[in-house]
């Protein structure tokens, strides 16, 4: 028994988005943008009439997948295995400061290789953990049910891989997601277990005031 569609949302914006720093595991709030992607994507997702809202637990995460439960009038529910990868000692840090103190890691890091004495979790690690978030939460629904789990761009993308049947660590067919996009997965009776349907989906609206509001 399984849920016939998983949607894998990333959260909105937040201040380390903007400032293009690292993120990871480092509990960053949405900011004002985020929360105006979060109210508009969630109109679009609440139209799929969810069975069921499971977030990471970060916060960023939680208020995302809260503006699609106030449509829905579902409780989110929370599962730290849908956090995002840890990045060790990067978090926080922007490209050009990894690159500056960490030359040779930050150019492993950007051949796909995982360079050492970082702390960061392995993409391999991560796309375990994201198959067995998924297929423990997927089969607690059935095939009628659509399930919204709110992520991380990384762990979403990571994940993908890991569901497809691919090893992340060395396949990186599956493009990173915007900002409140999402991507659908529907279950297959052979192999891969899980078909990717959709994918980098979003309301097509980018720009926003401080404030909230579309310009």
């Amino acid at each position: 028994m399984s849920a016939g569609t998983v949607i894998l949302w990333r959260h909105g914006q937040t201040d380390y988005n903007a400032e293009g720093r690292l993120q990871g595991q480092i509990d960053i709030p949405l900011n004002d943008v985020g929360r105006a992607q979060a109210a508009l994507a969630a109109e679009q997702l609440a139209l799929l009439e969810p069975a069921a809202i499971v977030s990471s637990d970060l916060s960023r995460a939680v208020e995302t997948g809260r503006a699609l439960g106030e449509l829905t009038g579902l409780d989110v529910t929370t599962d730290e295995r849908l956090r995002e990868r840890s990045f060790g000692i990067w978090e926080g840090r922007t490209h050009t400061e990894m690159r500056a103190e960490w030359p040779d890691a930050f150019a492993q890091w950007r051949r796909g290789a995982h360079p050492e004495g970082i702390d960061a979790e392995s993409r391999e690690e991560l796309g375990e953990r994201l198959v067995a978030a998924v297929g423990e939460i997927a089969g607690r629904y059935e095939r009628s049910d659509t399930v919204v789990l709110v992520a991380h761009g990384a762990a979403i993308a990571t994940g993908i891989t890991a569901l497809l049947g691919q090893n992340p660590e060395g396949w990186r067919g599956i493009a990173g997601l915007g900002n409140c996009h999402w991507s659908t997965l529907q279950p297959y009776g052979g192999q891969p277990a899980w078909r990717l349907t959709g994918h980098n989906v979003g309301v097509p609206v980018r720009d926003f005031t401080s404030a909230g509001r579309i310009v």
